[in-house]
């Protein structure tokens, strides 16, 4: 997964508007702020729009405004409203017809794949862009990593699936 400049450029964008409070910020003061192409702003600009990140305010003080709260909007909800899902492999689709990979059942690696996107969305998830720009917060890692055998969590995995499609007997249900 890599982040694209796009991203970068957009993240630094929302950046000027988060800092601008509920103010509206020109799109070429925050292109000639943060070092970003004045046409690649603009075509950055109506990418946010479209995706309700920022509205666009027309007129001789027009630019644009954020139209989500900083203090609620992660980090993850920008980065995939402007590249789109954060995705570490391709196993789930990567088949002849768009189906799961045929090896994904006997893969050694997808678990590790998945393990990390899931970290990836947990960090990403982790911080709003409030926390980022004004209050200067980050988030660290704290945990570390077990090894554990393989096998074991793909069986657990596989009954944990299982168990989640067995159907609900109504007289045990309560």
């Amino acid at each position: 997964m890599e982040i694209s400049r796009k991203t970068d450029y957009a993240l630094r964008m929302i950046s000027a508007l988060v800092r601008s409070g509920d103010g509206v910020v020109s799109v070429r003061s925050a292109a000639e702020e943060n070092g970003i192409p004045y046409s690649f702003a603009r075509s950055i600009q109506h990418d946010l729009a479209q995706n309700g990140i920022v509205e666009s305010v027309r007129g001789a003080h027009g630019g644009m405004r954020l139209a989500v709260d900083p203090k609620t909007t992660s980090l993850l909800q920008i980065v995939e409203a402007v590249q789109g899902p954060v995705i570490i492999a391709t196993c789930d689709y990567a088949g002849p017809d768009g189906s799961a990979c045929p090896f994904k059942p006997q893969c050694r690696f997808n678990p590790v794949w998945c393990n990390a996107e899931r970290m990836l969305h947990e960090y990403f998830s982790s911080v709003t862009l409030y926390q980022i720009v004004v209050d200067g917060l980050m988030p660290r890692m704290t945990g570390g990593f077990e090894l554990v055998n393989s096998r074991e969590v793909q069986a657990q995995e596989v009954a944990s699936a299982k168990d989640d499609e067995a159907p609900v007997d109504d007289a045990q249900a309560v």
